[in-house]
């Protein structure tokens, strides 16, 4: 089994945005504002549940284009920690569209790629925006993965860029 805390099983991005803490937060918080963003670039994603309470249930499909043609993908998770503008943890497994979690083997995922990962995201205000800290625990740095959330945090930039000139 992965030991999903080893750095090297984890992926860090940071990123500062010009807007304030609370706006960042809506966006990981708001179904239409993380659909609006979330995922790899040409993604579409619609939040089908986001009970936002700790232990709180997340479900979220995902459709991306493929060479051999549309491919959905849902995750399930849970709310561990919600502190507003502050912090969010929650877990994500791979599950069939009722939320019932799916090996990631039987997905074509490698054998060591654990069921469920964990994602916390830190954010601080500061005088001239927010800055916020992602950690997903059990994917490694370099993977598909880690460009899956460089690709969203670019959408996240430009849709918040976008709310703001409103």
């Amino acid at each position: 089994m992965t030991d999903q805390n080893s750095p090297a099983q984890a992926v860090r991005i940071e990123l500062l945005l010009n807007v304030p803490v609370e706006i960042v937060w809506q966006m990981w918080t708001q179904p239409e504002h993380f659909q609006a963003w979330y995922g790899p670039s040409g993604a579409t994603v619609v939040v089908a549940k986001m009970e936002l309470v700790v232990g709180g249930a997340r479900l979220v499909s995902m459709e991306v284009m493929t060479p051999n043609g549309p491919m959905k993908m849902w995750f399930t998770g849970e709310h561990l920690e919600i502190v507003e503008n502050q912090r969010l943890v929650y877990t994500e497994a791979m599950c069939d569209e009722s939320g019932n979690v799916i090996s990631p083997a039987d997905m074509g995922m490698p054998a060591d790629h654990p069921s469920v990962t964990t994602i916390t995201v830190e954010l601080e205000g500061l005088e001239s925006g927010t800055k916020m800290v992602l950690v997903h625990a059990g994917i490694p740095e370099g993977s598909p993965g880690e460009a899956g959330w460089i690709m969203a945090f670019d959408k996240l930039v430009a849709y918040v860029e976008e709310r703001t000139q409103m």
